[in-house]
């Protein structure tokens, strides 16, 4: 502790802080359906939506997940999950990276089946959290249409999330999320010392 401030000094602070806070909460809603986005070059987009599915999931709440590049690596996130079979949906359905499939079109095909399954989800009262992973991608390389999407997104229920995850997200998504966090990439082991991708960290 700070030797300037008395330790009775510190408590008066504390509680005039906790008195703010509290008067905060008092005018504020005690729930709303989010719209959530996790964007930006920088790692753990991924990771940290995947923290609030295993909250909801804590919670007894159904959640689904929709893979919309990954699907071709079988995750190991999906070995784990399968514990929660039962609550969980999960559906790995990309080929697996741009690069990796040189093949727009299926491309586009596979996008857009993922999109047709993430519908069922998102309008579905019964499932409190969706998770659209890298959706964000297939948008920015327009292998779906952002309107339709949009319009889907403002059709959810009241009280369910939406996370959406992948570099470049759109303008206009982020303009509607009520949730927007940026990952900014600082040092990256690949980029700066060659290490590939290692379990555990990146798959």
């Amino acid at each position: 502790m700070n030797n300037s401030i008395t330790t009775e000094d510190y408590k008066k602070k504390m509680q005039r802080r906790k008195e703010i806070q509290d008067k905060r909460l008092a005018n504020m809603k005690s729930e709303k359906g989010l719209i959530i986005v996790n964007t930006g070059d920088g790692k753990g987009k991924t990771t940290a939506a995947l923290g609030m599915v295993m909250r909801s999931l804590g919670h007894g709440y159904k959640v689904a997940i929709i893979q919309f590049i990954k699907g071709a690596w079988e995750p190991a996130e999906k070995e784990v999950l399968e514990k929660w079979s039962g609550q969980l949906e999960f559906y790995a359905m990309g080929e697996g990276f741009t690069w990796e499939t040189q093949d727009r079109e299926k491309d586009i095909f596979m996008a857009n089946k993922a999109w047709e399954k993430a519908i069922e989800f998102i309008l579905n009262p019964d499932y409190k959290l969706v998770l659209l992973d890298e959706i964000n991608i297939a948008l920015k390389l327009d292998y779906l249409n952002l309107e339709e999407v949009l319009k889907t997104l403002q059709q959810k229920p009241q009280d369910s999330h939406v996370i959406l995850t992948g570099r470049g997200a759109k303008k206009e998504l982020i303009e509607m999320a009520d949730l927007v966090t940026e990952m900014k990439l600082i040092k990256h082991p690949f980029k700066e010392q060659g290490i590939k991708a290692q379990p555990g960290i990146e798959f």
